[in-house]
């Protein structure tokens, strides 16, 4: 019996569903038990709240599944076992998203600043967009993810894979969950708590 798109899904479709649902814990856990005030308490002036971290992710991941998605119109169907990033997706990865001590600190893109202040319904939108890039994620499992390009929604001029642009929105949500956890340690240790 062969196995049909669709029947079955590949283990990188398993294992980002997996880094959503693990993000989305981690999400609950960091801001559990936080006030409005606590959300929005930043470090210092050049730092973000642990609300900004959660604001900023949300928008990137519905400006990045919105490209995505609009990629795989009229494409056919072919299943890939495996993401396999080009060279410019595995550095712009390393350099830029993954949480590690060589990656280069930039200012965010204009259009995903979060603002000054957050409102307590940001876990609520983040886990809205969470089962939004699940779906995503569930959807692109029928389509070959390493051929298939969507435009940078923030550098248009680049073109990474659908694949590519998946462990982006992953490696992005870790990246800043960890930030996000050390805000609310520095504001544990500041108050005491």
């Amino acid at each position: 019996m062969t196995t049909q798109p669709g029947d079955v899904s590949p283990a990188w479709c398993l294992h980002l569903i997996s880094e959503f649902n693990a993000a989305d814990g981690r999400a609950i856990a960091v801001t559990k038990s936080l006030t409005r005030p606590e959300l929005n308490w930043k470090p210092s002036p050049d730092k973000w709240s642990v609300g900004q971290c959660l604001e900023h992710l949300c928008v990137a991941n519905e400006v990045y599944c919105r490209a995505i998605s609009n990629s795989l119109v009229e494409h056919p169907v072919e299943v890939v076992q495996e993401i396999t990033p080009g060279w410019l997706g595995r550095w712009f990865i390393r350099n830029y998203i993954e949480p590690s001590s060589r990656t280069k600190r930039r200012r965010a893109p204009k259009k995903i600043t979060p603002g000054p202040q957050v409102e307590l319904s940001v876990l609520d939108r983040f886990l809205a967009s969470n089962r939004r890039a699940r779906e995503l994620v569930h959807r692109t499992r029928n389509y070959d993810v390493n051929r298939i390009r969507f435009r940078n929604p923030f550098v248009p001029v680049i073109y990474f894979t659908v694949g590519t642009g998946l462990e982006i929105l992953s490696k992005h949500e870790l990246r800043h969950l960890l930030q996000a956890e050390g805000v609310r340690d520095s504001l544990k240790r500041e108050h005491g708590s």
